[in-house]
């Protein structure tokens, strides 16, 4: 679990009940509409019924062996395991067919510095876990970090990028801060953030920031369980369609050609 406290999900149902309640009580004008009218007010009811987020299946198949080294806010604490968001995003690509192998590190507790279950840091995950074949590691968190030295979490977060390289040699490293519930982030959880953007900046890794992007704000309610830290079903949803584009984005640069490659050698300069 998180030891510490630390994007957009439209909340349809309220309008989706209006619209039907509207319909309901207006059925017999139907009949004045055209048939083409009639279907797409049908379609546009329709498409007011979702209520969850989902992973991002569309665009470019996300593929190859994946490592995510995280926390508890990567293991379903708070709710099931079948409900952990690297879970949902393989379970999701082999229904669709897709070749993604979601191997999933995370241990409640842990962080960089922090130790969780089983003596679990991000660093000994990254040790048991990343093979040769790995093609992307993903980090996630950790606001169980906060509170320790910034100089001590980047050196943790430097050794543990260093060695998912050593293990892993052609794998793309994907960084991903830890996420903040509030509007105004508490300054331990910026200080770790920085931290970990300072450390991957140096290691010349990727880092996305959740709380710049704003990951989670206004449907905290929804996203987050009673404890203000874990994630709901719909929280595990919602992070794991965040994680599968930014992890299709991570991969489909790794497989494009380079510019220079694509230019006859006679036209280089």
């Amino acid at each position: 679990m998180l030891k510490g406290v630390g994007g957009t999900v439209l909340d349809h149902s309220r309008k989706t009940l209006e619209l039907r309640k509207a319909t309901s009580q207006s059925v017999g004008s139907w009949r004045g509409y055209s048939p083409l009218v009639a279907g797409l007010l049908v379609v546009m009811l329709a498409g007011c019924s979702h209520t969850t987020a989902h992973p991002d299946t569309s665009g470019p198949a996300l593929h190859g062996n994946v490592v995510v080294i995280g926390d508890s806010l990567s293991t379903g604490f708070g709710t099931s395991p079948e409900d952990a968001w690297p879970l949902l995003i393989n379970t999701g690509t082999q229904e669709s067919g897709k070749t993604a192998n979601m191997v999933n590190a995370a241990e409640n507790g842990s962080g960089y510095v922090s130790v969780g279950e089983n003596s679990s840091t991000f660093g000994s995950q990254v040790t048991q876990t990343v093979a040769a074949d790995t093609q992307l590691v993903l980090f996630f968190g950790s606001g169980n970090d906060v509170g320790v030295e910034a100089s001590e979490i980047a050196a943790a977060a430097t050794s543990a990028y260093a060695g998912a390289k050593a293990q892993a040699p052609h794998a793309e490293i994907l960084v991903v801060g830890p996420p903040s519930y509030a509007d105004e982030p508490d300054a331990g959880t910026l200080a770790v953030r920085d931290a970990l953007k300072d450390a991957a900046t140096t290691a010349g890794v990727a880092f996305v920031d959740p709380i710049s992007a704003g990951w989670f704000r206004s449907h905290t309610a929804e996203l987050v369980g009673p404890d203000g830290v874990h994630l709901t079903v719909a929280g595990g949803h919602y992070v794991a369609g965040k994680m599968e584009q930014l992890m299709k984005n991570e991969m489909n640069q790794r497989s494009a050609p380079s510019v220079s490659a694509s230019i006859p050698a006679a036209s280089r300069k």
